[in-house]
């Protein structure tokens, strides 16, 4: 049986129903890379291998009436810029790094789509 994690719980709290999407993110992600580490920060949660690969938070990454009413926003270092209606933002902030901001409503969401593009983020941070 799965533990409860306290720290991410009082994390989400603020938007109900987003620590069950933030738990179900962690599980798809644990499964796929069992050594990966998660560091609580401030304003998110990193997962790192040994470099940050993939970030959940409570970012507003759209309007406030284009957000679902629960969420977590999954943040990804891309070597591309993530063509897709699901990639709420996109910058680059370095030439050849792209910052994706996905928002997820609902743990359905986190599909072969998402976790593809979790694991090209993965191996773009390990090359680094």
């Amino acid at each position: 049986m799965e533990e409860l994690d306290l720290d991410a719980m009082l994390f989400f709290d603020a938007v109900p129903g987003a620590y069950s999407i933030y738990r179900a993110l962690k599980r798809a992600i644990l499964k796929i890379y069992p050594n990966t580490q998660i560091r609580m920060q401030k304003t998110q949660i990193t997962f790192y291998n040994p470099r940050v690969f993939a970030c959940a938070s409570l970012l507003r990454a759209r309007r406030k009436a284009e957000m679902p009413d629960s969420w977590i926003t999954v943040t990804l270092g891309l070597p591309y810029r993530l063509e897709s209606p699901r990639a709420a933002v996109c910058t680059e902030p370095y030439p050849g790094r792209w910052t994706a901001h996905i928002v997820l409503g609902s743990s359905e969401e986190i599909n072969d789509e998402l976790l593809q593009w979790i694991g090209e983020a993965y191996v773009f941070a390990a090359a680094k």
